[in-house]
């Protein structure tokens, strides 16, 4: 069951998102993997902290294996770093993923990753997928070879109308590529109860018939705490209110 969390629209929380709904299933006793597709490797740095590394394997290798036949390629596992936690693992992320980009487009290697991502579903009960903030190759081939996708929301106008852009953009792949794929929900990140346009906003999202997903996640400066530390809320504080709407959230996706 691989899930792409995905917006195009950058500082939504993809990878805080992306971090913690995987720690909790790694918590629940899944085996889970996060594979980070964004070059800035902010869900690498959550998940390994110091010990995230150039040296290490990562999905960029992965890809670069790609472009050059082999009669033994590397399996996709073999890109993979065990983090702290138990039953989670990651697929670092690289700032050579920029690099690589053109290259991949240009052979056409827009499929791999979903061939990968069969492999690694014979390993891992649920994968993660961190995209980065843009529809390029890396979220595109991470859509073709998901079955969910959720789209991070911060109740913001400007990723308002970037919003249906974005499903139609999921739709579209969906129907050309991927009959599979399903938007599993808008995840509102960064909720202020007491504001004003937030409520309005959210409430004028689900009268126009959007999936949008609850609980909402509050705004909390215990979520920055929790990026320094490179600890997910579940391992940080177990008990607190976006801890446990963040556990509510989880529960309720899709087996």
């Amino acid at each position: 069951m691989p899930i792409v969390v995905f917006n195009q629209k950058g500082g939504v929380g993809k990878s805080t998102i992306t971090c913690n709904l995987a720690a909790i299933s790694a918590s629940q006793g899944m085996r889970t993997l996060v594979i980070d597709l964004d070059p800035q490797g902010n869900s690498t740095s959550y998940l390994l902290g110091q010990a995230a590394s150039s040296e290490q394997p990562s999905v960029a290798g992965f890809f670069e294996q790609t472009l050059s036949y082999s009669f033994r390629n590397v399996p996709a596992t073999d890109f993979v770093v065990e983090t702290p936690f138990e039953n989670l693992d990651v697929m670092p992320s690289s700032p050579a993923l920029n690099e690589l980009l053109v290259k991949l487009e240009s052979r056409q290697k827009i499929y791999k990753l979903r061939e990968a991502l069969v492999q690694l579903a014979e390993t891992y009960d649920r994968i993660y997928i961190d995209t980065p903030p843009a529809l390029n190759f890396f979220t595109r081939a991470a859509l073709i070879g998901a079955t969910g996708c959720l789209i991070p929301f911060d109740c913001d106008s400007f990723s308002r109308q970037a919003l249906y852009a974005l499903m139609e953009n999921v739709q579209e792949i969906r129907a050309d590529h991927n009959p599979e794929l399903q938007i599993d929900g808008i995840v509102v990140n960064q909720f202020q109860a007491r504001a004003n346009l937030p409520q309005r906003m959210v409430a004028e999202l689900i009268e126009e018939g959007l999936p949008v997903l609850q609980p909402y996640l509050p705004s909390s400066v215990r979520i920055r705490e929790s990026h320094e530390q490179s600890l997910p809320m579940i391992h940080l504080d177990p008990n607190h209110k976006i801890t446990l709407a963040l556990v509510e959230l989880h529960n309720g996706l899709r087996a």
